[in-house]
């Protein structure tokens, strides 16, 4: 295979024989056609250099006498083109035998003259030797300009290289350095060729000789030797950081390269990274990972000195409606401007975080007695219960603290934390704006909240929940208006659960959606049936969680289940806390109008114990008014409650609404609503919640002298 190639690398060249003679050429070829050679023939010296730059040409017999031009002059314009210059010249003639011919043949660049006749043979032999010559000096021309590529190519490598690069001689001294080393040590690349290797390194300090150094022991064994945190003085002062990675180089050479890595760059996003993994993005203050570290340690601190700590968790009331009224950006500048003022409150000691949402927590130490906390609490309240202005809106907003003390409310960081956050529930339990200290019967009710919690999912999955129904009836007539479905939970251990507690419980953890459209179906169905069975238009009402008034497709599903049911729209009654209405207004009126579209009836439930604004009251669509069974229970004794109720069915009548008084327990407090002119009732009076069976037996009409005595353990709702 070798020399299949060599040969085939023979053939290309090129043997060209220049002759102005047709016999002479033909002589010439008949010779020489067989050799390792491309032959080539022309028979002019114009000819002749045209193929000299079309072709690589090895080697030229050329005639001397020719005409319009002769030999020497080919000779001499082949010397005088770059492509041609080394290209060997045998002058063949049988005429130019002068010796001054032969020496004109000569100095015009001829490497050998032949006169004619000449011995084949030999000239053959002198034709191979040259082509020899010829392929090696090309080769060695091609090789020579490969390494200077190589050389050029490896310096441009090395100019450029965002390393740092060098070559150390086994003396320990730098033989050579590239621009990124020197630029990276402030200095010139002159200034550290000759510099010992150790004199430049920062750390680790290496203070034993070259020949005792890691460097120099690795060099030895011919292993490559890593530093991967070590740093460089830097010239004027200064160091900076890197990763050293020393490598023997070949043997003759007793030198090794040594490629420094700048990690400043690495060193700066590192310490971002950090910085970012505690600190708040909106704020700038820690953040919960970063409040832990520190309340880890100050508790180490504290367990050497015996010092006192509080932790204190905050939570801004009222935020979540400012920030949907205000926008998602305005709310986060009151976030930032919130943090600023609790910042200021504190000593400059002190840690402040921001842990989630609105939720701020403070780290106190060094105080003499739990007390002290209390100050700042009441500060931080004060401080952020001010009237605050974004986007020409004015707002105030509340703030509820917890605090928890070390050693009495906890002892680790996540026992303290855990007990602020519980003390500051209280707090918002508490009527909000205040704060509270941790203790044990917190505690306690957490896991009690914590329990009830995971029994209602396991009612929801077992189907534990049921409907009641409590008449509604004029207090004219007696008669039946409709009835109020309520929702009921009969544990299957504990017994009956008050809806008080579980209700509450079941919006806040939004438990309630899973159960509602349970709700709108089997009290629509219900309906549905009183319907066939009475013939008449009573009305149901479904109370609305303020969660689930706010879902876009409430008036969607209560349309279809309206339809699947065959119900009128209008003997249904939603009824809505004030709470649910005045927590978005926007939201609230097409909500309302979409209801209010839909054909179905609208309530207030418990009205009066909300806090909507009368100014608001009349933009709602609105068809009853129901009031709260607090004012109704103390009416008769309390001229304040008796006012509140009397107001209350005025508002109703001037406004065209229906009014309904719930509670209603005994018949003087009948009559006294009959005097003031309320029309419709619901409470004990009549009937507590029934079953779906007893509610088909119950009268469409009452005689209010011999009322039913229907008992039941679902109870009011």
């Amino acid at each position: 295979m070798a020399q299949a190639q060599t040969h085939l690398a023979r053939k290309t060249q090129i043997l060209l024989v220049v002759d102005d003679r047709p016999e002479n050429l033909e002589a010439m070829q008949a010779l020489f056609e067989d050799g390792d050679w491309q032959l080539r023939c022309v028979s002019s010296g114009e000819a002749a250099l045209r193929c000299l730059l079309e072709d690589e040409v090895g080697l030229v017999l050329l005639d001397v006498q020719m005409p319009h031009m002769d030999g020497f002059e080919v000779a001499r314009l082949m010397r005088g083109n770059p492509r041609t210059r080394f290209v060997p010249i045998i002058f063949v003639s049988a005429i130019a035998q002068t010796q001054d011919a032969v020496l004109k043949g000569y100095s015009s660049g001829a490497v050998d003259f032949v006169l004619k006749p000449f011995d084949p043979s030999v000239l053959r032999h002198k034709i191979n030797s040259l082509l020899e010559f010829e392929r090696n000096r090309s080769e060695l021309l091609q090789l020579t300009q490969q390494l200077d590529k190589a050389r050029a190519f490896n310096a441009s490598v090395l100019e450029n290289a965002a390393e740092g690069i060098m070559v150390v001689g086994e003396d320990g001294h730098i033989q050579f350095a590239n621009p990124a080393m020197a630029q990276m040590l402030g200095c010139a690349v002159a200034e550290l060729q000759g510099r010992e290797l150790l004199g430049l390194l920062h750390s680790p300090k290496i203070d034993c000789d070259w020949r005792l150094s890691e460097f120099y022991r690795h060099w030895r064994r011919s292993e490559t030797y890593r530093l991967h945190d070590a740093s460089l003085h830097i010239e004027g002062g200064g160091s900076v950081p890197v990763a050293l990675s020393c490598s023997p180089l070949p043997s003759l050479q007793h030198a090794m390269v040594v490629i420094a890595l700048d990690l400043s760059a690495e060193r700066h996003l590192r310490a971002q990274l950090q910085s970012q993994a505690v600190t708040d993005a909106l704020t700038g203050l820690l953040n919960r990972h970063g409040f832990q570290q520190a309340l880890g340690r100050a508790l180490a601190r504290i367990e050497r000195s015996g010092e006192r700590l509080a932790v204190l968790y905050l939570d801004l009331d009222g935020f979540k409606r400012i920030n949907d009224s205000i926008g998602h950006d305005a709310g986060d500048l009151l976030l930032q401007h919130v943090g600023e003022q609790l910042k200021g409150c504190l000593r400059p000691y002190d840690s402040l975080a921001r842990i989630g949402g609105d939720e701020f927590a403070a780290l106190l130490e060094n105080l003499e007695h739990p007390e002290d906390a209390a100050k700042v609490a009441e500060k931080l309240i004060e401080q952020v219960s001010v009237r605050h202005r974004l986007d020409g809106v004015d707002f105030t907003l509340g703030a509820s603290v917890g605090i928890a003390s070390f050693p009495e409310c906890g002892q680790t960081v996540e026992g303290l934390l855990r007990a602020a956050d519980m003390a500051m529930y209280e707090a918002k339990s508490a009527g909000r704006q205040q704060y509270r200290f941790f203790s044990p019967e917190m505690n306690g009710r957490a896991r009690s909240r914590l329990m009830l919690e995971e029994s209602l999912r396991s009612a929801i999955e077992q189907d534990d929940f049921r409907l009641v129904y409590q008449p509604q009836v004029y207090l004219d007539s007696g008669r039946l208006r409709g009835v109020e479905a309520l929702l009921r939970w009969q544990h299957r251990v504990a017994g009956t659960v008050a809806p008080g507690v579980f209700i509450p419980l079941l919006e806040e953890t939004r438990l309630i959606n899973h159960l509602g459209e349970w709700i709108f179906r089997a009290g629509i169905s219900q309906a549905r049936r009183l319907a066939d069975l009475h013939g008449q238009q009573l009305v149901l009402s479904l109370n609305v969680s303020p969660v689930q008034f706010g879902m876009p497709q409430l008036v969607e599903d209560l349309r279809r289940l309206l339809d699947a049911h065959g119900l009128n729209p209008a003997q249904l009654e939603v009824e809505v806390t004030e709470s649910a209405l005045m927590q978005d207004l926007q939201t609230t009126q097409e909500q309302l109008r979409q209801l209010r579209a839909l054909g179905v009836k609208i309530a207030i439930d418990d009205f009066g114990t909300g806090y909507s604004s009368l100014a608001y009251l009349r933009h709602f669509e609105l068809d009853t008014l129901k009031i709260d069974r607090l004012f109704i229970a103390n009416m008769l004794e309390s001229p304040r409650d008796a006012a509140v109720v009397t107001t209350i069915l005025d508002l109703g009548r001037n406004l065209g609404l229906e009014v309904i008084a719930e509670g209603v327990e005994t018949e003087a407090q009948r009559q006294w609503l009959v005097e003031h002119g309320c029309a419709i009732m619901q409470g004990f009076l009549v009937a507590p919640g029934l079953s779906a069976e007893q509610l088909e037996q119950f009268p469409l009409s009452l005689d209010w002298n011999h009322l039913p005595r229907l008992d039941s353990p679902a109870g009011e709702g």
